[in-house]
């Protein structure tokens, strides 16, 4: 299995000591060829963009099943549903898919043509696993700057209100950094930040993906997910972009594919496909 010397998570000192520039920059793309004028202009003013067709029924399954194996093995081996982070870097299976240029397609319409494909995390909600993802900013939690990072949200399986799909605050990303305090046990959640009364802040919309769509969606919007109570499995892989400009501390960069145009930074380590499967 690659390794790698980066920490998962920096610790709230760390990130605190990193100088970061937490503003969203709007999407500059005036000729997508992905999506559309108005998708970007919805991803510019509103921080996602949703229900973008990928993979076919047939290849979701292949990748479904996948993941299903793939996950038997890390739980037996003491890990959980929500364990598989940085997945790209040990498994070929996920790095083709961080690769795939359908989906490079579409971020490369926000980002621009030079792209770095970082980071690749399932997220499984087991039936009745009773954890939550708390509403949370994902730049809070990445030693990166500028805030240039969208995160694809790749349904593995269907997602809906029912098995506790995704949620969004329409327009949130524009607020900037936003206060957050620790989760506490009694919350339940995945995550280890909670911020309070996210009404205040936008209206809440859920995101219902089918097996093979994806969702776009900005570093700084905040978002979360219930608890699962259906007695259906919902997973997702959520894949991490961004442009080549952006910094990456506590050694991050060895994380990032160049999967569009090229780094002259040299920033980005680049690490080639992993032969594990």
């Amino acid at each position: 299995m690659a390794t790698a010397n980066f920490k998962v998570i920096p610790s709230e000192r760390e990130l605190s000591a990193t100088e970061r520039d937490l503003r969203f920059h709007p999407s500059q793309t005036e000729a997508p060829g992905a999506l559309t004028p108005e998708q970007i202009r919805t991803f510019n003013d509103e921080g996602y963009v949703a229900g973008l067709p990928v993979y076919r029924s047939e290849e979701i399954a292949a990748i479904r099943s996948y993941f299903d194996g793939l996950l038997h093995r890390i739980m037996a081996q003491g890990g959980d549903s929500y364990s598989i982070s940085s997945a790209h870097l040990s498994y070929g299976p996920v790095y083709d898919i961080l690769t795939e240029p359908r989906i490079v397609a579409y971020v490369k319409d926000l980002l621009g043509e030079n792209v770095i494909g970082w980071g690749s995390h399932f997220f499984c909600k087991l039936p009745h696993d009773g954890k939550t993802v708390a509403w949370h900013q994902d730049a809070s939690y990445w030693p990166l700057s500028p805030s240039k990072t969208v995160t694809v949200w790749l349904a593995i399986d269907d997602a809906d209100v029912e098995n506790a799909c995704m949620r969004f605050i329409a327009g949130s990303h524009w607020k900037g950094h936003l206060t957050y305090r620790p989760s506490t046990p009694e919350e339940h959640n995945v995550l280890s930040q909670t911020i309070d009364n996210p009404e205040q802040y936008g209206e809440a919309r859920d995101n219902v993906l089918s097996a093979g769509e994806i969702s776009i969606h900005s570093d700084l919007l905040l978002h979360g997910s219930e608890a699962n109570a259906s007695d259906r499995r919902r997973c997702a892989l959520t894949l991490r972009y961004c442009t080549p400009d952006v910094r990456a501390e506590q050694d991050w960069n060895q994380k990032g594919v160049i999967v569009s145009g090229r780094d002259d930074s040299g920033h980005w380590a680049n690490p080639s496909r992993p032969e594990a499967s």
